[in-house]
């Protein structure tokens, strides 16, 4: 089997971005009918999960061992990727406004261009800071200036720490995990994360309530299941295992600024199926993305000078 081309990489990015951008249309009829985002979340994990495990089990043809071997990733993707991420988050958005929430979290791809330059002590490319500059001042845009303003302390601490949460996410996404394919990597993570977030809600951490009548969806009235069950597949098990497979492609760095590109596609799905305002600095925020994004991938990979002829290689 070839390696796959960055082509393949950017397709799959761009599916995740506009899946995981889907999960807000879908998910807001369950909030408004009295889910909490805890509950949500859990039953959104769980049911992706299920609806990613035939794909796990012809993924890994028999190979079970390549669990046990990818045991270190499997755990980070379902405790910190997904539960510790959602967690915070929504902790967070329960003391500072959504949009300050989003903004912080989604500083994810600048957090991992700060940790390669702390640890490498290199000064990453000027394009990379370019694009850096570019992708926040587009986040500012389409979020809302408004998200600059919040004072709690514990909120914008959750905040940062889902932050965290989802540059590690790529990192791990990125990295060859063992040979473990990555739609069993995305559905073994999300079946771990399931009760994990299950256990936080029991525990009465964050509020944990749900219930099962009909709900609006796009004009009319259905099922509770129904949006569910589409941001479940959608937004969140194609989501997740096209996100995967775009970050071992790409590559942490270009697929975490990429994936900014998921608050403009909430944008335009609200716009779409909510009927929400889409304003012109949204749009202008959205170029901005754009071009922090094209900044970053215009950087040139540091090539190793070839050795001299004749002379010994210590």
């Amino acid at each position: 089997m070839g390696i796959p081309s960055k082509s393949t990489g950017l397709i799959a990015a761009a599916v995740s971005f506009i899946s995981f951008g889907t999960s807000g249309a879908f998910v807001k009829p369950l909030l408004e009918a009295g889910w909490s985002p805890t509950a949500a979340v859990t039953a959104r994990a769980l049911t992706a999960g299920l609806v990613l495990l035939p794909f796990v089990v012809a993924s890994l043809r028999g190979r079970w061992d390549l669990l046990l071997r990818a045991r270190w990733p499997v755990l980070g993707m379902g405790l910190v990727g997904v539960a510790v991420t959602q967690v915070l988050y929504f902790a967070a958005i329960q003391r500072i406004p959504v949009a300050t929430a989003l903004l912080i979290e989604f500083l994810a791809p600048i957090i991992l261009v700060g940790f390669t330059w702390a640890v490498s002590r290199r000064t990453p490319a000027p394009v990379v800071l370019l694009g850096s500059v570019l992708a926040v001042g587009g986040l500012v845009l389409v979020i809302g200036p408004g998200a600059i303003h919040a004072v709690d302390p514990i909120g914008l601490a959750a905040a940062f720490g889902a932050a965290l949460g989802c540059a590690g996410y790529f990192v791990i996404a990125a990295r060859p995990n063992e040979g473990l394919p990555p739609v069993a990597l995305a559905g073994t993570g999300l079946l771990l994360a399931a009760p994990v977030l299950a256990l936080i809600g029991a525990t009465g951490l964050l509020p944990f309530t749900a219930t099962f009548g009909d709900v609006p969806l796009l004009g009319t009235t259905t099922a509770w299941w129904v949006p569910l069950l589409v941001v479940a597949v959608v937004g969140t098990a194609l989501a997740y295992a096209s996100g995967i497979t775009a970050s071992g492609i790409l590559g942490s760095r270009l697929a975490s600024f990429i994936a900014l590109l998921e608050v403009v596609s909430a944008s335009l799905f609200a716009w779409l199926l909510l009927g929400e305002e889409l304003s012109a600095p949204q749009l202008a925020g959205g170029l901005l993305i754009l071009g922090g994004i094209a900044s970053v991938r215009a950087e040139r990979p540091k090539v190793e000078p070839a050795p001299i002829p004749g002379l010994v290689q210590h």
